[in-house]
């Protein structure tokens, strides 16, 4: 472990959480800004598909530029773009607006994701990767427990433009955070001098690279599920089943506290398994969780979902680190490059996820329980046909 260990753990899990901030803190804030902003729910949940597709876009760019960079600069660069663009969203007129201002914070916010992942690969074995990995995923799980209970606070104090000032004075602090207490991880003799030519054929050999997309899509699939939930949830939870504001913020939190406790057991069982053996167990936990939510709906009762998508979300606390780490372990110098193709996926594929529900707008919970169970599914598969044998 590397010296610091608390330390370092905690601001990277801060720089991690700058996208599930972006995401949760402002879903118990749909209805109120479809009201403000005259604007469908439709036009908002497409807000929440343009920070994805952002956030999954930015991560291209940002990847390269820690590889060639050094961590630090690039990570300056997102943290300015990310406060800028959320006082821009503080402000804005109009849905059209605040989709653009969205794609311009969730660009800047994802190089605290890329560099953080970055970070991690350059001072921990695969192991220490893991461990890392789940005190993490205890730091950002705190951001969705938290988040929309203070997203739906902010709401009955103020109104939900208090949310992107929060988000304004969040990213200012972390900027003077980093700039006091993150030191540059990679040295200038590790660094890459790629051009565009090179940098493309570093991801082709990436994503040729059998042992990584086995750990990448076996984490990026099942988050395909976790975006489901996170763009339909305000309708089905809100809409449907009438709770309030701080009431799905409570329920949101519960999942997210499912997922700290999960990502802490795996921590320490990694100390005495192999982590391949846990890979494929949490996979098919997350398999049979992601079955059990269509089942729910068919009920058509609230705490039979509210207990289905507690299992699947608290699973991805382990699917995350264990798919994570191991996709990293065998990148070496292509560390920041690796890290934003896992970015990459996952985003992309949150962006076609939210583009698809938000088109289908006040439609009922099948589509989002259908994905969860194909999502389930798909990343155990996905894995069992892909790592070397």
């Amino acid at each position: 472990m590397p010296e610091g260990y608390l330390r370092l753990a905690a601001l990277l899990g801060a720089l991690t959480a700058l996208g599930p901030l972006g995401v949760d803190m402002y879903l118990p804030a749909f209805p109120a800004m479809g009201a403000d902003l005259h604007a469908s729910p439709g036009a908002i949940q497409q807000t929440l598909a343009t920070f994805l597709f952002g956030m999954s876009a930015g991560q291209v760019v940002f990847g390269p530029l820690s590889d060639r960079l050094g961590r630090r600069r690039p990570l300056f660069a997102g943290l300015v773009l990310f406060t800028l663009a959320s006082l821009g969203c503080a402000l804005a007129a109009s849905a059209e607006a605040l989709a653009l201002l969205r794609l311009a914070q969730a660009v800047g916010g994802c190089a605290g994701m890329v560099v953080a992942r970055a970070v991690v690969r350059d001072v921990c074995d695969e192991r220490g990767a893991v461990r890392m990995m789940a005190s993490l995923m205890l730091v950002m799980g705190a951001a969705p427990i938290l988040a929309p209970m203070l997203g739906g606070a902010l709401i009955s104090a103020f109104d939900w433009r208090a949310i992107f000032w929060f988000l304004t004075l969040y990213g200012a602090a972390a900027l003077v955070t980093v700039a006091l207490l993150l030191p540059e991880s990679l040295p200038p003799e590790g660094r890459r001098r790629d051009g565009v030519a090179q940098v493309l054929a570093v991801y082709a050999q990436i994503l040729r690279d059998r042992r990584f997309l086995a750990h990448a899509l076996a984490g990026a699939i099942p988050m395909l599920g976790l975006f489901a939930y996170l763009v339909a949830s305000p309708h089905i939870l809100m809409g449907v089943h009438g709770l309030d504001p701080v009431e799905y913020g409570f329920a949101f939190g519960s999942n997210a506290f499912g997922l700290i406790a999960a990502s802490q057991v795996i921590s320490r069982l990694v100390r005495r398994m192999a982590p391949g053996r846990l890979m494929v167990g949490a996979l098919g936990v997350c398999a049979l969780a992601g079955l059990m939510v269509p089942v729910a709906v068919a009920t058509g009762a609230l705490w039979p979902l509210l207990v289905a998508l507690f299992c699947y979300l608290s699973v991805m606390g382990a699917v995350l680190p264990l798919a994570t780490a191991q996709a990293m372990a065998p990148m070496g110098r292509f560390a920041g490059s690796a890290s934003a193709v896992i970015g990459t996926i996952q985003f992309g594929g949150g962006a076609v996820v939210g583009t698809v529900l938000g088109a289908l707008g006040e439609g009922s919970p099948w589509p989002m329980a259908i994905l969860l169970g194909c999502a389930g599914m798909g990343g155990l598969l996905a894995h069992l046909l892909l790592r070397p044998q």
